[in-house]
């Protein structure tokens, strides 16, 4: 299936949960999520086999039993986020608090004390989306630093859902940084995702699942810089329906080697909490993305030298 048609597909799906979502329960409204996205992958047949292959890095013990079930799973997640984030679009403050509880909130709260701003790092795990908004309302919003969607007509649905209630979006991009920065500067909170391969923005190869993914190193490399707290923070599914946001303790920040060797660290460290909930929740993340895409040069190498 071309891009465009798949584009076409998942908007047009949106667009239809979105003009019934805020008329319905939410446990309908997900219902009918689920069943759209059950729908929707019978004809992604690349992302049924890269979330296989990508699974099987990650859990090389499964057996094709476990694999179908633990990709059931994940489609059942994505109906559940397309549901959530069409109630989102009609929800309130209120409902959004009643939703989602936060363990953890003072550890981001309390590197703004000092002025100094605060960075979350955290990956597409749960409903970050949900995650987003639930922050902001508790007094925290970000900036964002997102990439631009190849569906302009999707982009525009999702950036009006993510700033509805207070938070940020910048473009990545070369301007991005010194934003990012501009605004730590102020005392306030940036948001970055590091869990994707991502080749046109600067990044380092740390090890997730056993081998080594190249990751966005933006986050680590600003919290060094401007000397500024780096939490990680993650949003799962209960079984109840209801969600649940963790945020962790500071990280401890590199203080030898070279900036290099200190962001590698620092980025090593982050990448080591976002396997450790992929772990816990594996139904809960993007297991169609590339993750482990670009490789290394050494390894290209070693690779060439074999044949």
């Amino acid at each position: 299936m071309s891009r465009h048609a798949r584009d076409t597909i998942a908007y047009s799906i949106l667009r239809v949960v979105l003009a019934i979502g805020g008329r319905l329960p939410l446990a309908v409204i997900c219902f009918l999520g689920r069943a759209l996205v059950r729908f929707a992958f019978l004809f992604l047949k690349r992302d049924r086999r890269r979330m296989r292959e990508h699974i099987a890095i990650a859990f090389p013990d499964l057996d094709g039993k476990q694999t179908r079930r633990l990709i059931r799973g994940c489609t059942n997640h994505f109906g559940n986020v397309l549901g959530e984030v069409a109630w989102l679009w009609g929800a309130d403050a209120e409902e959004v608090e009643r939703l989602v509880e936060i363990e953890g909130l003072e550890h981001i709260t309390k590197g703004f004390e000092g002025g100094r701003g605060g960075i979350l790092v955290t990956g597409h795990i749960g409903n970050w989306e949900l995650f987003n908004a639930r922050m902001a309302i508790a007094g925290v919003p970000f900036m964002l630093a997102v990439r631009e969607l190849d569906n302009s007509r999707m982009d525009e649905v999702v950036t009006t859902v993510r700033t509805k209630f207070g938070s940020q979006v910048v473009q990545r991009g070369s301007s991005a940084g010194r934003q990012l920065a501009k605004h730590l500067g102020k005392g306030g909170g940036v948001g970055l995702l590091i869990d994707q391969d991502i080749p046109k923005i600067p990044g380092v190869y740390v090890p997730f699942f056993g081998r080594l993914a190249r990751t966005p190193s933006g986050a680590a490399t600003l919290a060094l810089r401007m000397r500024c707290p780096m939490v990680s923070g993650f949003i799962h599914r209960k079984p109840d329906g209801t969600h649940k946001i963790i945020i962790g303790p500071p990280f401890e920040p590199p203080v030898e080697g070279t900036l290099a060797e200190r962001v590698e660290k620092l980025s090593a460290d982050a990448t080591a909490a976002i396997e450790w909930h992929v772990r816990a929740w594996p139904e809960q993340w993007v297991w169609m993305h590339r993750r482990w895409r670009t490789r290394p040069e050494d390894e290209m190498a070693g690779d060439a030298t074999a044949d």
